[in-house]
């Protein structure tokens, strides 16, 4: 086995790059390539915590509380334990490993050393790559992201190092020590040494060995193509093709001015913070730092002319000996004024925010004392809050999952409910009387338009299709665009029937192509009449419902209430099984019923959510979760609230598919998502795409995650009247209830046989014994989110 490892550097399109691996990671592990999850699901952040000196502390250890050199110790060996096992399991070829951070935070060659030792236990065949840009580009990103996380030091800390006989010392000697209580970490606040590239070739390869560490340039258009995975596949000598990614654009730059603000602000928070008399929690500096965003240009690379013509000519004498370092790629700007800093505009004072902020920095301080006083109280963290967890629950959980419930006693994650103290049967009797027991009449809509729409992608749901259909028909969605790929159980043969009645628009998605039938699919619908004429669009998938909490419980009634919006987040509400263990053949709305907290913002699958959005040509992609690819000239028409009606649209306006603790909101409308249905209805769907072999960590895994149940919630159980007749009326077609029949027989036909294969019937026997508390739950299933 070989081990590819990236190193960074940070800003040259790492993150871009992991993505990519991580969206490929199955097709990947055909090949005999493995991009492990355990160290980190897309950046190898844990691989990074685990290798750095235990004295060199940095802001993500300082965070995730590895600060203690036994923590670290002990993460080391997870991550140990974990990459033998993937290897072990897999006996991948190549095992790709990615942390950015390392060539820009390992300054020391002990470090380095650890690197080596920790990696060689697995092989000694190791290649290292590292992605540089032109100089004076790099150190303005680079100073930018800096300055966001806390830098207080301006530019004329690099530009005053330009006569340095040795650049690379002279920058290591400006280094802080570290103190993470009063913000002194390498990343933040230090000079960038690693500028000096031949230095950083030198620095790693005088431990790995001569030629160990190839450059290579990064050009963001490259890397936003489609084809990166070319790129990839020069990179990490992976043999075969894995097909193209999602177009990609780097990040927009910060403003000079803002970068200004905040980097005067740090400096009057860092002299705070010396006087050790604060804590400034990481959230909370980075809201102050948002909210000093001002528009504007961002540094102009060719004004730090000054580090181009430094490094020029090492550059050059490197490309003869990195075939993939490309001059052209990094051919230094054309000099203009030198960079000065630029002064902020509207009377800005760093002291009169500060004077604005201190109550806030006031109470985080009290409430950190507060919770350090309670675990003094207790003797320590783990050994109590550890022994909160029952006995059946200690015997399953792996110590990561421990380690975590630890944490998360003294979090502000801590899921205790604390949206709504109402109970969800008395809530259900507030809202009006069920509805009337008749179908619901088709909704008039303007000439040419085709109304309300929901795109779905479905594989093998016979049993679930006309239910949904029927309950969206019922509150007022008007159209449905469904794609269905590779089905087997007659779910083609149901949306053909449903597609002839004129109830759906149905697609064959079985010649799909990319990374997924989905996106392949999504994709494809945005080219569709259906949806170019639709007012409303909404992506969801067969096991989510719309569930309108307000007033008669349709989608008119939400919209009368929100009429000033044009995206609506609906945030899921995960349903478990609820001690169903048969498929039958009732409304799925009516027999699961116990679910999640509404306040669980941990583990990040709970708060998912699915975006309704105004067809207002704003956004020109559809993906999974949200509208993207943003017209940024029309930004200020979207107008995005979350499902209580307030808005969001900061947070939201560009990226992000799950809810906060700030944008949280169920009062309006929610999405009922039952990911497992019955037992036997999650054992056929975890078998789907499978022969006759199950990965059983991966069954419970996701059991684990989905099997919400220690609250109820049946407000949507208002609609089952209209629901049962909206069927009753789609059924009434002779060759509709045929084909759903003969669906539900083959799902149950498939339960009998999975039930006799003794893996499946292991997964099955294992799920249902799981006893987890909510708080365990959350631990274990954040656990997961790192391990596998």
């Amino acid at each position: 086995m070989k081990i590819h490892l990236h190193i960074g550097l940070e800003s040259c399109g790492g993150l871009r790059l992991q993505e990519v691996l991580a969206n490929k990671r199955a097709q990947l592990a055909e090949k005999g390539v493995l991009f492990p999850r355990v160290a980190g699901p897309k950046n190898h952040t844990r691989l990074f915590m685990a290798l750095t000196a235990p004295d060199m502390v940095d802001p993500l250890r300082f965070n995730r509380g590895f600060v203690m050199p036994r923590k670290q110790a002990a993460l080391r060996e997870q991550l140990r334990e974990g990459l033998a096992r993937d290897i072990d399991q897999t006996k991948p070829n190549v095992m790709i490993l990615s942390a950015v951070q390392m060539a820009g935070a390992m300054a020391r060659v002990d470090e380095i050393e650890g690197v080596k030792e920790f990696l060689t236990q697995f092989t000694d065949d190791i290649s290292i790559t590292a992605y540089v840009d032109e100089p004076a580009r790099l150190l303005a990103r680079h100073y930018a992201d800096q300055v966001l996380e806390g830098r207080a030091r301006d530019l004329s800390l690099e530009l005053g190092l330009v006569t340095a006989p040795d650049w690379w010392d002279a920058a290591v000697a400006e280094i802080p020590k570290t103190d993470p209580l009063a913000g002194q970490f390498l990343r933040t606040q230090a000079p960038v040494f690693w500028l000096d590239y031949q230095r950083l070739v030198d620095h790693w390869d005088g431990v790995f060995g001569s030629g160990t560490l190839q450059l290579r340039s990064y050009d963001p258009a490259r890397f936003g193509a489609r084809d990166v995975t070319e790129e990839l596949r020069q990179a990490f000598g992976i043999d075969a093709t894995f097909g193209k990614a999602d177009a990609w654009e780097a990040p927009k730059e910060p403003s000079q001015e803002w970068l200004a603000r905040a980097r005067q602000m740090n400096d009057l928070l860092l002299r705070l913070l010396s006087r050790r008399k604060h804590i400034l929690p990481r959230p909370l500096w980075k809201k102050f730092t948002d909210e000093l965003a001002v528009d504007g240009d961002a540094i102009d690379p060719a004004s730090l002319s000054a580090i181009s013509t430094r490094f020029q000519r090492d550059i050059q004498a490197l490309a003869k000996s990195h075939k993939g370092l490309n001059l052209d790629e990094v051919e230094p700007p054309k000099p203009m004024e030198p960079w000065a800093e630029t002064i902020p505009t509207g009377g800005f004072r760093a002291s009169q925010y500060l004077l604005a902020w201190m109550w806030r920095i006031d109470r985080a301080t009290a409430e950190a004392a507060k919770a350090s006083m309670e675990r003094s109280k207790r003797g320590g963290d783990a050994p109590d809050q550890a022994s909160l967890i029952s006995p059946e629950a200690r015997k399953m959980m792996p110590p990561l999952a421990i380690e975590k419930f630890t944490s998360l006693q003294s979090s502000s994650f801590k899921p205790h409910n604390r949206l709504g103290r109402v109970n969800e049967e008395e809530l259900a009797t507030a809202f009006a009387p069920a509805y009337a027991n008749s179908p619901a009449a088709p909704r008039p809509l303007p000439d040419g338009s085709t109304g309300r729409v929901i795109v779905g992608c479905m594989k093998n749901e016979a049993p679930y299709i006309v239910e949904w259909i029927a309950y969206h028909r019922a509150i007022g969605f008007d159209n449905f665009l469904i794609y269905t790929n590779d089905c087997t159980d007659g779910t083609d043969d149901i949306l053909k029937r449903l597609d002839a009645m004129g109830i759906v628009h149905h697609r064959n998605n079985d010649d799909w192509q990319g990374n997924s039938p989905q996106q392949f699919a999504l994709d494809a619908a945005m080219q569709e009449d259906v949806i170019k004429r639709a007012e409303w669009i909404a992506h969801i998938d067969v096991d989510e419902f719309v569930n309108v909490r307000c007033g008669n419980g349709t989608i008119d009634d939400f919209l009368d209430r929100v009429p000033q919006a044009t995206n609506v987040a609906m945030t899921w509400r995960l349903f478990g099984h609820n001690g169903v263990t048969d498929l039958v053949d009732r409304p799925v709305i009516e027999q699961f019923t116990a679910c999640a907290p509404k306040y669980c913002p941990k583990p990040h699958t709970v708060w998912g959510y699915k975006t309704m959005f105004k067809n207002i040509g704003v956004y020109g992609k559809l993906s999974c979760h949200r509208p993207n690819k943003l017209d940024e000239g029309r930004a200020d028409q979207v107008a995005w609230v979350n499902g209580s009606g307030a808005s969001m649209t900061r947070e939201a306006l560009k990226n992000g598919w799950r809810s906060s603790k700030k944008t949280i909101g169920y009062d309006l409308i929610q999405l009922n998502h039952y990911a497992l249905r019955s037992a036997e209805s999650y054992l056929i769907k975890r078998q789907r795409g499978r022969a006759l072999h199950v990965d059983r960590s991966i069954g419970l895994n996701y059991w684990i995650r989905m099997d919400w149940g220690d609250h109820t919630d049946i407000t949507i159980h208002r609609n089952l009247p209209r629901v049962r007749a909206e069927m009753d009326a789609l059924l009434a077609d002779k060759e509709l209830r045929q084909l759903h029949d003969q669906g539900f027989a083959w799902h149950k036909s498939k339960a009998a046989e999975l039930h006799n294969i003794p893996e499946f019937q292991e997964l099955y026997e294992k799920a249902l014994n799981i006893r987890l508390t909510a708080m365990e739950r959350v631990a274990y299933a954040l656990a997961l989110d790192l391990e596998s």
